[in-house]
């Protein structure tokens, strides 16, 4: 087993190779205190992603800008020649799971077994081949803060199998999409396909979702390292228990307004269809789903509009286009705080105590999914230090975090 220097620096920055180094030499004692010492070992690597553009746009084919960053979990991994998978994550049971029985179970809806058959299914549907194989994984992605967790889990098992089992040779949008399969039909979760496609691709991308079998991925090329600003999340502790149901409420909204049409998604209605026929739209589908609608229609042309301010380097006019994208997901999307406990508004707390530190200048928006959890904000190098001590003396300390943009997505740590 082999890792570069080069590599870690690649995936993670060159300020925190020696760090990581520690981390997987830590990964590796604990796999081999658990299943013995093998010179056979692979490490293997999935990001977190952080939503630039388009928020919950991508449910109803639209256009979103992600970035993979260097907050990963990792995968220390032997392969066994026989069907069953086991997976033993830090701080969580031993997952053990045959893949030779990929029938959906009840039993596993929200467990990490779960996703793991339904990654297996998925492999099997496309053709391809799976493996058994022993793992221990270890995340520093936070569960809960809006970068995606349970995605980077799906793309981790995704890259295990297509490396084992199929010579590393499936792509990256065919894993992502494998990955959205597992969550969806054996999780139990709805989610859209942007969470699993920023964490297999990897760097600063685009995705158009209209054709979902075929998503148009654009890199964009800019260096955001040099632009004065950093890009901080900051974790708001908020209690992410049973929010299924209102994570689900968006989709289902937007869909019952393109329904209305004789459609399926919002993307294949223009917003002056529902304008032009505002008053029966209203009455049949409500006016929370038809403000959703409306945040749908503008966030999905802002994110082309944010792509092409990168490209000239026109990190003002991107700025301007995140602030206008944070208004419309606290206005009209409404996704800053859970309606059956509107007493914890921890997001609202963060976006206000983030723009009295900037004071007009920077940018800052709700992060992923909503409700609870994490915000995003992009602060001038000159004011970090106070931003981040601002922040955690609210949410705590360790609460806000400076993101590294990493360029690779689901990979092969180890030569």
């Amino acid at each position: 087993m082999k890792i570069i220097d080069k590599t870690l620096e690649r995936l993670y920055g060159s300020d925190a190779v020696s760090m990581q180094k520690e981390r997987y030499a830590a990964a590796v004692k604990n796999f081999e205190e658990l299943y013995g010492s093998n010179s056979g070992i692979r490490i293997f690597s999935a990001p977190g992603r952080t939503e630039v553009g388009g928020n919950h746009t991508d449910h109803n084919r639209g256009c979103v800008m992600a970035a993979a960053v260097g907050l990963d979990v990792i995968a220390v991994v032997s392969p066994t020649g026989d069907s069953i998978v086991k997976v033993k994550s830090e701080g969580f049971p031993e997952d053990v799971v045959d893949i030779s029985d990929l029938e959906v179970k009840e039993s596993e809806k929200n467990t990490s077994a779960a996703l793991i058959r339904g990654v297996a299914a998925g492999f099997k549907n496309a053709g391809l081949d799976t493996c058994g194989f022993t793992a221990y994984t270890t995340s520093n992605v936070l569960k809960g803060s809006g970068l995606s967790s349970s995605a980077a889990f799906e793309v981790l098992i995704g890259t295990i199998f297509s490396y084992l089992c199929n010579e590393g040779k499936v792509s990256a949008v065919k894993i992502a999409q494998i990955a959205q399969y597992a969550e969806n039909v054996y999780f139990g979760k709805p989610s859209g396909l942007m969470d699993q496609m920023a964490s297999s691709v990897g760097g600063f991308i685009t995705i158009d979702f209209e054709d979902t079998a075929n998503p148009v991925i654009d890199a964009i090329s800019y260096d955001f390292a040099s632009s004065g600003y950093a890009l901080c999340i900051v974790d708001t502790k908020g209690n992410h228990a049973d929010l299924t149901p209102e994570y689900a409420a968006i989709p289902a909204e937007m869909k019952s307004v393109a329904a209305f049409f004789g459609k399926k998604e919002l993307r294949d209605i223009t917003k002056a269809q529902v304008m032009e026929n505002i008053t029966e739209v209203r009455k049949a589908c409500g006016d929370r789903a038809v403000s959703r609608a409306f945040h749908f229609f503008d966030d999905n042309e802002r994110v082309g509009k944010e792509a092409e301010a990168l490209r000239k380097g026109d990190i003002d006019s991107f700025l301007k286009l995140i602030t206008e994208s944070g208004n419309s997901s606290f206005k009209y999307l409404q996704n800053v705080f859970a309606v059956k406990n509107p007493a914890e508004q921890g997001i609202s707390m963060g976006l206000y105590m983030a723009e009295d530190v900037l004071k007009g200048r920077g940018a800052v928006r709700v992060h992923g999914g909503g409700f609870a959890g994490t915000i995003q904000s992009f602060v001038p190098c000159d004011l970090l230090d106070e931003y981040a001590a601002r922040m955690e003396a609210v949410f705590g300390k360790g609460s806000c975090y400076k993101l590294y943009i990493r360029p690779v997505g689901g990979t092969e740590v180890t030569e």
